[in-house]
């Protein structure tokens, strides 16, 4: 009994202590921390006031696997939000909003975790600085309850890091997709060029269709947002993860009635797929007749057609033909494409 009433005592004392320290700990934090990335605001500003995009870089919600996400309409700036669910662990969840936009200048965010009412208000400003941009944290976290404000204590510390990181994830997505704008500004289009082509492993879909009209490049549409959606949504991959999609099909097919082509988006390795309708497909490295295009998708035939001329006159055997599309099929009119024709002695 004394050595249960010595331990009583004890737990009473440093009960004692803590809740006095606590006294002199405030209920809620407000900080600031400041980051430069280098980078325009016009390039920066969009990653953040997406939903879509802000969590695919952000460090906490890309470190964590098992979360999944719901975003809901307007995708981007105000009114725009975001749940977010750990599927092993039902106490981790949370929603994010975007209550105000001035674009690239200030974003006001408001991230609320778990079932508490209260929420974090983050407070973002865009600062360009010429070719980079500096931007602004300020951190207002939630009132803690008088027993738990000792989470204050390193409330901030948690944030810098992750902050920290995250900058350092949107760097590198930046890096990617401004290299892929620079790449693209020096392409000369409708030059004849050859080219030493590296292999690539392809996750798509095998499709036949009417070659009638613009019923072609509907279907690739259709065809292209089925591949994308399986390998973002499915497969889980983020931007940086996965290449340009490409089309591959016999070179002189265009003079057909009906089109048998693969399309397929470039990964870095296989991976299990449940859904028998996509298939992994691996194209060899080999030496290639290429032109870029840019135009209406029909107007791609003159180019071809050049490349096929090229191949005969140096009497060279041909592989099937890689349309690599540099931006997204969306418009007809308006198709930016690498035109690659294996050769062979």
């Amino acid at each position: 009994m004394r050595w249960l009433k010595i331990g009583i005592s004890i737990v009473l004392f440093f009960g004692a202590v803590y809740a006095v320290s606590m006294t002199f700990v405030d209920e809620n934090k407000n900080f600031t921390i400041e980051q430069e990335i280098n980078y325009p605001v016009d390039k920066v500003f969009t990653q953040f006031n997406n939903l879509q995009n802000f969590s695919r870089w952000n460090a906490f919600f890309s470190e964590n696997k098992n979360l999944t996400f719901q975003y809901y309409s307007p995708y981007e700036g105000k009114g725009s939000a975001m749940t977010y669910r750990d599927k092993k662990d039902n106490d981790v969840f949370g929603d994010i909003f975007i209550r105000y936009e001035n674009p690239e200048k200030t974003l006001k965010f408001q991230l609320f975790e778990g079932k508490k009412s209260t929420p974090y208000n983050i407070d973002l400003k865009f600062i360009p600085q010429n070719n980079k941009t500096k931007i602004v944290w300020y951190i207002h976290t939630p009132k803690q309850p008088f027993l738990k404000r000792s989470l204050n204590l390193i409330s901030e510390d948690f944030w810098v890091d992750n902050i920290d990181k995250s900058m350092k994830n949107l760097y590198q997505l930046l890096g990617n997709k401004v290299d892929k704008e620079i790449q693209r500004e020096s392409l000369k289009f409708d030059s004849l060029m050859v080219e030493q082509q590296d292999s690539q492993l392809l996750l798509g879909i095998n499709v036949t269709t009417k070659n009638v009209k613009d019923a072609l490049f509907k279907n690739i549409v259709i065809n292209h947002n089925k591949v994308l959606n399986f390998v973002k949504m499915d497969l889980g991959k983020r931007d940086d993860e996965y290449g340009e999609p490409v089309l591959i099909t016999d070179a002189d097919n265009f003079k057909d009635k009906e089109v048998s082509y693969f399309y397929g988006i470039p990964l870095s390795k296989k991976e299990p797929v449940s859904d028998n309708n996509f298939s992994f497909r691996t194209l060899n490295g080999s030496k290639q007749y290429v032109i870029f295009y840019k135009g209406n998708y029909a107007g791609r035939v003159r180019a071809i057609q050049q490349l096929l001329t090229k191949a005969k006159r140096d009497t060279m055997r041909i592989g099937d033909l890689q349309q690599t599309f540099l931006e997204e099929p969306t418009t007809e009119n308006n198709t930016i494409m690498m035109l690659s024709l294996p050769v062979f002695k």
